[in-house]
Order: structure tokens, then C-alpha cells, then sequence
């Protein structure tokens, strides 16, 4: 029996506030199906001087991925009986199309969908609607990878099986989980809540950071199968202690979507069900983050301790480290590594298959990795490779090699040449996306450049654009309708022989490689 180290675990708690600071939040872990902490700080609305409590209903955002996949288990006996309805909300895709179990275990190769509202003109506080949603992934012609081959984060995987779901079982959505999961795990107050203009207990969820301060977030998705699932404190802290109680049901419903799943190629996969599958330290751990503008949240479970960790924040400042400091904690584990001060890690590298920029910058504690929508912090061991989450780096040669474990992804980005200026107006123009049916537009004035997108949502907010190497340039896109943003897109320069920009490759890692030919 694991053994808990209450002094560490209250002092941690007690530090919470202090180390990711902001309006409030709240935090619970619980023990061999009993719950041990419990706490709430800070409000749900500083205006209105509105409480934070543990009965607070905040959104869980994408954790509500493994309620869907749950309830998805607990109504078909065999998904692969839908994947042929998977057809009716890809009509124009070109590639295979996914399984309903590559959906759920974000191998399906569609690209995110909340990235390309980006792309397709969306303003970050607009209203998205429930009916956007679909004919914004019926417009997909191709994937990004081969579908069952690695793991990308698409949140339309979840949204196509919300639908499926419904459509399968001739019920809504919110009545089946509700029957299904909240009331037999007794998630007494939690609720399908998708439409996040109007959050739930008059919580407000903050943007900003202790140094420049905290403004209210303006929301406008409607999302739901992919997230949507508002839950309080108590609510969450029922679910862990539910999952212990079915602890030893192997056909209860965590025990399922929990089970070890795999690649095409028989690797065993880091994701699926809507659970991460974590090794925290040399503990095994599923669970699951969430985020929305202004709200973040986390919550682990620790099969072979039992043990459960469950962080809430309304605002989005490091729920997963919260979680994972509450996790050692408990364990009277201390999570310091072994490890040397990096040098020579700073670097412009191309990930050439995906099409993607790898920066990396190097300080006194470790590296910093510039590639998915949040910078991973890595630390560098003796044998010279830098260690992060499911994450290694190490250079060979003149190249970067990258293994994504948890991905099936192994990466070599070559070197590029950095630069700090590059004329703009040689690829000022309008360029057009097959892909999307959906325009680019580039300016350039006295040494500034900067990107517009066009499309079925209208004209997206003017973004930042800057140039890394010969031929590559970034568009930042630091505010989206989904949390996180996308970050930083690669734009790779084509040209003709004249040396004349002809067309453009753009891409995220949450949709790669769409390509725009320039049209004037």
C-alpha cells in the first residue's frame, strides 16, 4: 500500500496560490477511493467578489474527451459498426478515411478544427456556432499523416463522435451522460454546458498573468463531444472516487477507455480514449488537461497508487504542473533531476516532412522547445540529451533528432540559417488554398509584414509575421477561439526560376502542410 506524505501533500496545497497565481482555483486529491484534500481559494467573478468553492461549476473543457468516448463504449457494443457513417462528415476527402477508433485515439490524420477557423477568417471573441462546426470539417480533403500511423491532437475527432453518438442513439447528448456517467459515478451537479458564452455559476474566467494583470476572457464556441462538460470541485472529486470503487470491473467503463491501445504498426500508443497515458516520474498515470481563454485544469489518476489528482484553475496559468507538484508531493517524492547547464542549444531547425519549425532556446536551467502550440521545458542529462514529458531531444551531426514517444513520432530537423531581416514585399500578395477554399493574404510597408486570413468565417484579425531563415517565415497567432492557440505558423516561400514567390506552404502542429498558390 503507497504510503502518503500528508505534511509534503499540505504544504504543497498551501503553496498552490502562490505558485500559479491568479483569481482562483481549486484543487483535490484522493486516496484508496477516499478523499483526502479539498480545497478552494480566490473567486469565481473578482468584480462581483463571487467565491471560489468546491461546488463551483467550472468548464472541464477537454477533459470531457474520455466522458464522450465513455459513453460512446457504453452504447455500442462494437464503434466499428459506425465507421462507415464517418463518411457523412468527410464527403470530400481524398485520403483513407479514419476509423471511429482512430478518433478516439487522435490517429484519424484530420487536421484540428479549431486551428483552421484560423485560417478561415475567424475572429477570436466571434460567435461559433453549433452549426459551424460541420461544414467546417466537411471541407477536409486531405489529412496531414496517414490515419492509425501517429498521434495528432484534433479536436473534430470528438466532435464527429458527439455527433455520432447522438445520431446512433436517437438521444442528446447531455440527457445520455447525464443517465450514463454523472448520476451512477454521482457527478451530482455536473452538466453538458456547451455553449461557453454562457458559463455556468457566474464564473469568470481571467486572461493575463500576475505582471501585467488579469482581464476577463471573452468566449463565443459552442463545442461539444470534443469538450463542453461543466463540473465543480466535489463533481470531479466523485469521478476519481468512482473510479477506484470500479477499480477492478474490467468491463467497467474507466477500466476500458484506460486499457493499453496501439499504433497500426503494433506500437503502443500514449493516447487514446480521450486519457493520456503518462509515465510522471516512474509513475503510471492516466488522465487529462483542459483549456478554454481564461480557464485551465488537470486531473491524473495513479492506477497502481490509487490515487487521484484533480487542479482547476479560472485562469490558464499551469494546471498540469499544479497537478503533477500535487502528485510528488503526495508521494513524498522530490522531483529535482539530474541535470548539466545546456550548451550550444540554441537553434533554427526545419522539420522538412512536416513542414514545421523547431526553435530552441537554451537558459541557465534548460531548453526550451518551440514546436506544438506550448513550449515544452526539457532538461539536458551527462550523455548530452535533453529530457522533457514523453519527450527527447539530442543532436547528431548538424541535425536535431526529436522522439515524441508518446507520438510514435521520431523527428530529424535540419539547421537553418537565422536571419533578422527579409524583405516583405517579394511575397506581399493573395494567395489561395485548395485545401480550405480559403485566401492568405500577405502586406508589407517600411520593413513590417504582416498576414491576413479569409474565408468561410470572414476576415481574421491582421496577425504578425517575421522572417527565421532564406525562404521561411512565421505568422504568430498568439489568440484563437480555442485554447491554446496555434502558435506559431511555418510559412515556407516557393518560387520560380525568376525567383518570383509563386506559392506558399503553411502549417501548425495541429494542421500541417496546407499549401496556397498566389493568385495576385
Amino acid at each position: 500500500m503507497t504510503t502518503i506524505d500528508k505534511a509534503a501533500l499540505e504544504r504543497a496545497l498551501d503553496l498552490l496560490p502562490q505558485r500559479f497565481k491568479g483569481p482562483g482555483g481549486v484543487a483535490g486529491v484522493v486516496k484508496d477511493g477516499r478523499v483526502i484534500a479539498r480545497r478552494a481559494w480566490g473567486f469565481a467573478d473578482m468584480y462581483r467578489r463571487l467565491p471560489m468553492t468546491a461546488a463551483t461549476r467550472l468548464p472541464i473543457c477537454s477533459i470531457s474527451k474520455q466522458f464522450t468516448c465513455a459513453l460512446l463504449l457504453d452504447q455500442f457494443d462494437d464503434p466499428s459498426s459506425l465507421d462507415s457513417k464517418v463518411r457523412d462528415f468527410l464527403p470530400h476527402y481524398r485520403d483513407t478515411l479514419p476509423t471511429v477508433e482512430q478518433l478516439c485515439h487522435n490517429q484519424s490524420g484530420l487536421r484540428d478544427y479549431w486551428a483552421l477557423t484560423v485560417l478561415q477568417g475567424a475572429v477570436p471573441e466571434a460567435e461559433f456556432r453549433r452549426e459551424d462546426a460541420l461544414p467546417l470539417i466537411a471541407r477536409s480533403k486531405t489529412g496531414h499523416f496517414q490515419a492509425g500511423s501517429i498521434f495528432s491532437y484534433n479536436n473534430a475527432n470528438y466532435r464527429i463522435l458527439g455527433e455520432l453518438i447522438e445520431r446512433g442513439t436517437g438521444r442528446a447528448l447531455a440527457d445520455l451522460l447525464a443517465e450514463r456517467i454523472f448520476v451512477p459515478a454521482g457527478m451530482k451537479n455536473a452538466i453538458l454546458a456547451p455553449d461557453t458564452r454562457f458559463p455556468v455559476d457566474g464564473v469568470v474566467g481571467y486572461e493575463g498573468n500576475d505582471e501585467v494583470g488579469f482581464l476577463p476572457a471573452e468566449n463565443g464556441v459552442y463545442w461539444f463531444g470534443d469538450a463542453g462538460i461543466s463540473a465543480s470541485l466535489d463533481d470531479m472529486l466523485a469521478w476519481e472516487t468512482y473510479i477506484d470503487a470500479t477499480r477492478d470491473d474490467r468491463l467497467g467503463l474507466y477500466h476500458r477507455i484506460s486499457a493499453p491501445v496501439a499504433y497500426s504498426d503494433g506500437s503502443p500508443a500514449g493516447y487514446g480514449y480521450g486519457l493520456r497515458r503518462d509515465d510522471i516520474g516512474g509513475v503510471k498515470a492516466t488522465g487529462h488537461g483542459g483549456g478554454l481563454r481564461g480557464f485551465g485544469c488537470y486531473r491524473l489518476h495513479a492506477t497502481e497508487e490509487r490515487l487521484s489528482v484533480v487542479v482547476m484553475f479560472n485562469h490558464d496559468n499551469g494546471a498540469f504542473s499544479a497537478a503533477t507538484c500535487l502528485l510528488n508531493a503526495a508521494l513524498g517524492r522530490d522531483a529535482r533531476s539530474e541535470a548539466v547547464r545546456p550548451d550550444g542549444w540554441d537553434g533554427v531547425w526545419l522539420d522538412d516532412e512536416r513542414g514545421l519549425v523547431v526553435r530552441t532556446v537554451q537558459d541557465t536551467s534548460g531548453v526550451k522547445l518551440y514546436y506544438a502550440p506550448s513550449a515544452a521545458r526539457l532538461m539536458v542529462s551527462a550523455d548530452g540529451v535533453a529530457r522533457g514529458q514523453a519527450l527527447s531531444l539530442r543532436k547528431e551531426g548538424g541535425a536535431l533528432v526529436m522522439h515524441r514517444e508518446s507520438e510514435n513520432l521520431r523527428v530529424v530537423a535540419r539547421p537553418l540559417s537565422p536571419i533578422d531581416w527579409a524583405d516583405g514585399n517579394a511575397i506581399a500578395g493573395r494567395y489561395w488554398s485548395e485545401e480550405l477554399d480559403a485566401y492568405l493574404e500577405i502586406e508589407a510597408r517600411d520593413g513590417g509584414a504582416y498576414a491576413v486570413f479569409e474565408g468561410m468565417f470572414g476576415t481574421g484579425p491582421m496577425e504578425r509575421m517575421y522572417p527565421l531563415a532564406e525562404g521561411i517565415w512565421v505568422i504568430t497567432t498568439r489568440r484563437s477561439m480555442d485554447a491554446a492557440p496555434p502558435g506559431d505558423w511555418t510559412v515556407q516561400v516557393h518560387r520560380d526560376g525568376a525567383a518570383t514567390a509563386t506559392g506558399l506552404t503553411v502549417g501548425c502542429w495541429l494542421a500541417r502542410k496546407i499549401t496556397y498558390r498566389r493568385v495576385e
